[in-house]
């Protein structure tokens, strides 16, 4: 079974998720990928990736991924958040990335630390996620 990723961004930052996803298209491409609704809608249209949709943040979609996150249905996160705009669904980004830090799923909330994790979950990295679950 492939390997779930969940892509989110900020309305500010979706611009960077869209040229970084650009940049990492085949490395994406060999993973099953989630994500909320305009963000999957433009990795869709503008990246050319095959992408399930949720709900919008807004709407649900972060506490959508998160109960993925929960139920080890999604195994790494990328969410460029925008830390200078107060978002009005706050409290379900604060637990999705509450649940991240509990279920020790990896989790990627700017650019510098998308480009670790991707290089980190490649096929034939030299340690994957799955590695540094504790026994």
């Amino acid at each position: 079974m492939n390997r779930r990723l969940a892509l989110i961004a900020h309305d500010n930052r979706k611009v960077d998720l869209v040229a970084w996803a650009t940049f990492n298209r085949g490395s994406l491409a060999g993973f099953e990928l989630v994500g909320t609704r305009h963000t999957a809608q433009l990795l869709r249209d503008k990246v050319g990736l095959t992408i399930e949709e949720v709900l919008s943040g807004h709407e649900g979609g972060d506490a959508q991924i998160a109960a993925r996150v929960a139920t080890r249905a999604v195994d790494a996160v990328f969410f460029f958040v925008d830390p200078l705009t107060m978002q009005p669904h706050d409290p379900d980004i604060r637990a999705l990335l509450r649940v991240c830090n509990v279920h020790n799923v990896p989790l990627a909330t700017n650019l510098a630390t998308a480009d670790f994790m991707i290089a980190g979950l490649a096929p034939g990295s030299a340690r994957q996620a799955s590695e540094c679950e504790p026994e």
